[in-house]
């Protein structure tokens, strides 16, 4: 995250007048020297606080999208920058988009100067409005960003709400559990001692687990505990990265909504590094760019390797192993006809409906499945607790 602190500042121009506003600044003495470079004389400066709510991908997205808009209609960076400050409800982005329309200002490309706010703009941002830079379609890399970014909060709020039954089922399931295994469990046991009929199987095996998780349960919480601390640890490293996407890609459901919101990243940068005239070489740079998890690296740089040996694109992808026949056809048709960019766009659609689809077909396979689980799991509860009820018949007849 960018070391940069919130300041509020109060203070008098040249010409006498009394302004205020925020600013973004690495200390107290490196704001005071941007105000006097702005020609304004501090009288009183406050630190304010950052909600790190603010920085969401959704008003990232739609700032982008609106700055595509304005550039679109005739207005310059630094002045679209600027008008979108003053529009912006939030003061520590008012501050943010007037630092960037102040680099513009100063010569410093929009890439560039959105690369010192990485916790803002992802490395995808930065390598879309690059691409812009030197193409000169900065409005259509930016609209295009803008689009890829809104079908990427779809999909995540499409798995989240196909989640959010199952989690709910699951987790009353485990209370009603935790509640038969150490409260009503016990007292059916203490029940069933003053006779001297043997339990059937099944009810010793759940009196067993009922005593094991009362005598071990706070050992097993406080492992759990431990593994999380120990996942936020590592969970940034390289190599747990790679083991994660590869766990997550052998996944039957989940592994192609991972494949293929991976793919339709990789192949919409692709598109339009094509479209822009980049060579391929450079656009695959650009895609291992934006990309946060190292296994998608290593094989875009295998790619790269070999396309720079000569192999052509597609035998280069089907050497990768994390692309489709329906990928490698579709290139290597694009490749022999000459219009490999828009075979890279259809591409990109493609996936992207795909795992859209996959999204939404995700809660009709899960909460099916989680509801004959639990089912199972409460069913033989009680069947062991009541089971003993059909043997307490005969041990009473057999005592009177």
């Amino acid at each position: 995250m960018s070391a940069k602190q919130l300041w509020r500042w109060q203070g008098i121009s040249n010409e006498g007048n009394l302004l205020e506003g925020v600013l973004w600044a690495d200390t107290r003495p490196s704001l005071m020297l941007a105000l006097e470079q702005r020609r304004i004389t501090p009288l009183r400066i406050n630190r304010m606080r950052v909600k790190a709510s603010h920085w969401s991908r959704e008003r990232s997205a739609e700032t982008i999208h609106q700055l595509a808009t304005l550039l679109k209609a005739g207005l310059t960076l630094s002045a679209g920058l600027a008008l979108l400050a003053e529009q912006h409800p939030s003061s520590q982005w008012q501050a943010l988009l007037r630092t960037l329309a102040y680099d513009m200002e100063q010569g410093i490309s929009l890439s560039t100067s959105l690369s010192q706010w990485q916790h803002v703009f992802p490395p995808l941002y930065q390598a879309m409005i690059r691409t812009g830079e030197l193409t000169g379609k900065l409005e259509d890399c930016c609209f295009e960003l803008a689009r890829q970014q809104k079908n990427q909060q779809q999909l995540a709020d499409k798995v989240k709400k196909a989640l959010r039954y199952p989690i709910i089922i699951i987790t009353m399931a485990v209370m009603v559990v935790f509640a038969m295994l150490q409260f009503v469990l016990p007292e059916f046991a203490a029940i069933y001692r003053t006779f001297n009929t043997p339990l059937p199987l099944l009810t010793q095996w759940i009196i067993a687990i009922a005593h094991f998780s009362g005598q071990w349960g706070g050992l097993a919480v406080a492992f759990n505990l431990v593994a999380v601390a120990a996942y936020h640890l590592i969970k940034q490293k390289p190599y747990w990265l790679i083991m994660r996407q590869t766990f997550l890609l052998s996944l039957p459901v989940i592994g192609p909504m991972v494949r293929g919101q991976k793919l339709t990243q990789i192949f919409t940068v692709l598109a339009l590094t094509q479209n822009a005239g980049i060579p391929f070489l450079q656009g695959l740079e650009s895609v291992t760019e934006t990309l946060a998890n190292p296994f998608w690296s290593q094989r875009l740089a295998q790619v790269h390797h070999d396309i720079s040996a000569g192999k052509p694109v597609w035998l280069a992808l089907k050497n990768c192993g994390e692309f489709s026949p329906l990928c490698i056809q579709l290139v290597r048709t694009g490749e022999a006809s000459g219009s490999l960019d828009t075979m890279l766009r259809n591409l990109a659609h493609h996936h992207s409906e795909k795992t859209l689809s996959q999204a939404e077909n995700l809660a009709a396979l899960l909460e099916p499945a989680l509801l004959i689980i639990t089912g199972l799991i409460i069913g033989t509860l009680v069947v062991a607790m009541y089971l003993p009820i059909f043997h307490l018949g005969d041990a009473m007849s057999g005592v009177g």
